[in-house]
């Protein structure tokens, strides 16, 4: 299944946000707002001026500003979750698998989703301790498809490291991507994913 036909199924489920749709769009420039003014700093007026409507008309899609916060981190979890899953799906081994994820991960950080990504990492403390308790419970599942296939590497003898502790580098390091990588710098992204699994040690011939 290729990624929109993911995104048509969780839109279909009511899992996502169609992005052509207003609540779609406002999650967006929601995300954009929040990585460069800080959730903070960003105002009801702020997010109602970049969709183009009233800021009263916000509250027809969500109830308050932190609810707006949790829809951005919660779809793109679902989102990515999915993407990873499929990808993972589509590979024969747990080499390959890995390979599918380091891939698709570097997607959602430097790609369409890198916004709410960023949101995602550093405005996580902004979240009332109820809704971090559901971004979470998401997030663990999708933590849940890297330590299954590092987990697969180990027992393989593959991996040397603990799977727990190379997830944990692995995030930092992915993620901290998004402060120098430049898509056009003659770097694809699936260069940067050849030159990661190089860095673990597991080239495709190795």
């Amino acid at each position: 299944m290729n990624q929109d036909a993911i995104l048509k199924s969780l839109i279909a489920d009511n899992l996502v946000s169609d992005p052509s749709g207003a609540r779609g769009r406002l999650l967006r420039e929601a995300a954009g707002l929040f990585r460069d003014k800080g959730y903070e700093r960003t105002t009801v007026r702020d997010l109602a001026a970049a969709v183009g409507i009233q800021s009263g008309s916000l509250f027809h899609h969500f109830r308050t500003k932190e609810e707006i916060l949790k829809a951005v981190m919660v779809e793109t979890i679902r989102l990515n979750t999915a993407l990873m899953q499929a990808a993972v799906e589509a590979a024969d081994n747990n080499r390959d698998k890995l390979r599918a994820l380091v891939r698709a991960e570097l997607e959602s950080i430097n790609g369409q989703t890198g916004e709410a990504m960023a949101v995602l990492v550093f405005e996580w403390r902004s979240l009332s301790e109820a809704a971090r308790v559901e971004v979470l419970e998401l997030r663990d599942i999708y933590e849940a498809i890297w330590l299954d296939v590092l987990d697969g590497l180990r027992e393989e003898k593959v991996l040397v490291a603990d799977p727990f502790v190379v997830r944990r580098m692995l995030t930092g390091a992915l993620s901290w991507t998004v402060t120098w990588y430049r898509p056009d710098g003659g770097l694809s992204l699936d260069d940067l994913t050849v030159q990661v699994l190089a860095m673990m040690g597991l080239t495709r011939e190795g």
